[in-house]
């Protein structure tokens, strides 16, 4: 990985592109600093203490902490998320939405892209409006900011800042390097790790983590990466034979391909969708004010209820996920257009079946490794208190969005050097 940076820094063009992703990086950092009027930032941060195991810590986590000291870019990328998966579900369900995405080529992505746009404004609005009523509710308003004009200027503030977030990503993604959102998560996700060192290096002088829990944490966290980064590349290749066919005086076909079919195809949204989900009881709690011995239950994380609910639910949205993406009858149909077929299976309903039997098995096991690196470390805390002792906020989810995006930097990376033909890059 290195090496193809360096390789990439001694070009001029993708040099330039790796130049204008870090500023935009960098303005984001600055955005990140800047808080909005009106809030009392140091009894926000004291409230979200308590905050850790709801939907809302999730959220602090994916802005990189904005989102407990109320920046303007506190709401960081959620709502474009949010509308992004509103959009790519809706265009499963809408004829008019499937056809702009399937039929119209360029112009119809154009217009779904400035359909989600819209959206991520509206949800901003949304959220925005939620996140100061939470504010409001709970005292965290300074003095002068009671009023009407104080909620308008709060809100709008938290609008503005996330749809600038957005523009930022598309600006990375066209005249920069890599997806630009998925750069923008993933250095919120990357500004804890120092504040995580220092908090685990001082746990450690002052006695309250021993030196070994410490390296056995992270030699446990390199494994962790090592897997992601093995699954991540791996795929099932079903082989796939095209018939020989005559056009005019050219004979067509006859070649063998295969057609792959990667273990873990849903990515990281199963685990952010079952973690949103499996949060829900422990903000509910943390909201309504409950301090009940059910109510403190529910709101652990270090339970095997907690852990097994939390499974289960990646291994739903797994197959939800893979089901909404990749349909067996669609392929199945196109390789028949084209003259192609499965060794072993008649063009049709057969090579459909079968191709839904390879699906859900892969599923399966990309379901079974997404529970591993999600739940390992709730299960270290259940033996444990050394997630709690140590600080560290970042868990599985944030390990898998951190090496993917690293990885789909590298192969952007990788594409742009052989564009230009660098010879340098396969020696």
């Amino acid at each position: 990985m290195f090496k193809t940076f360096a390789n990439a820094w001694r070009i001029e063009d993708i040099r330039k592109k790796i130049l204008f992703t870090l500023f935009i990086v960098l303005m984001y950092r600055v955005g990140n600093a800047v808080p909005v009027p009106y809030v009392n930032v140091a009894y926000l941060q004291q409230y979200f203490q308590s905050l850790e195991n709801t939907v809302l810590g999730l959220y602090n986590v994916m802005s990189g902490g904005a989102f407990s000291s109320a920046t303007i870019f506190a709401l960081s990328i959620q709502p474009y998320i949010n509308s992004s998966i509103i959009i790519q579900l809706l265009c499963v369900a809408i004829p008019y939405l499937e056809r702009l995405s399937k039929d119209e080529g360029e112009e119809g992505r154009k217009k779904i892209a400035s359909i989600t746009r819209y959206t991520t404004v509206g949800i901003a609005l949304l959220q925005g409006w939620a996140y100061y009523v939470l504010i409001r509710n709970n005292g965290l308003l300074t003095s002068d900011g009671q009023g009407v004009w104080a909620a308008i200027v709060i809100v709008m503030t938290f609008t503005a800042g996330s749809a600038l977030i957005m523009w930022l990503g598309e600006q990375i993604t066209e005249f920069g390097i890599g997806n630009g959102i998925s750069i923008i998560l993933f250095a919120s996700i990357v500004s804890r790790f120092p504040s995580a060192v220092i908090t685990s290096v001082s746990n450690i002088s002052n006695g309250t983590l021993t030196w070994w829990a410490a390296l056995l944490e992270l030699v446990g966290a390199l494994l962790m990466i090592i897997l992601i980064v093995f699954v991540n590349d791996a795929e099932r290749r079903i082989p796939v034979q095209y018939s020989k066919r005559v056009v005019g005086r050219k004979m067509y076909g006859g070649q063998s391909t295969h057609l792959p079919m990667k273990v873990n195809m849903s990515g990281v949204m199963p685990v952010i969708f079952a973690q949103s989900i499996v949060s829900l009881p422990a903000t509910i709690v943390q909201l309504v004010g409950a301090t009940g011995a059910f109510a403190q239950y529910i709101s652990k994380t270090n339970t095997w209820t907690y852990v097994i609910f939390y499974a289960l639910l990646i291994v739903f949205f797994g197959y939800f996920y893979s089901t909404i993406q990749f349909n067996p009858i669609e392929i199945s149909n196109n390789l028949r257009k084209n003259g192609g077929f499965i060794p072993g299976y008649r063009p049709g309903k057969p090579t459909s079946q079968f191709i839904q039997k390879v699906l859900n098995k892969i599923t399966l096991f990309g379901s079974l490794y997404l529970c591993i690196i999600a739940a390992v470390p709730y299960i270290v805390s259940i033996y444990s208190n050394v997630a709690q002792r140590v600080g560290i906020s970042l868990g599985g989810t944030s390990i898998i969005i951190v090496v993917g995006v690293a990885l789909e930097t590298v192969q952007a990376l990788e594409s742009q050097m052989l564009m230009r033909h660098y010879k340098g890059f396969l020696d």
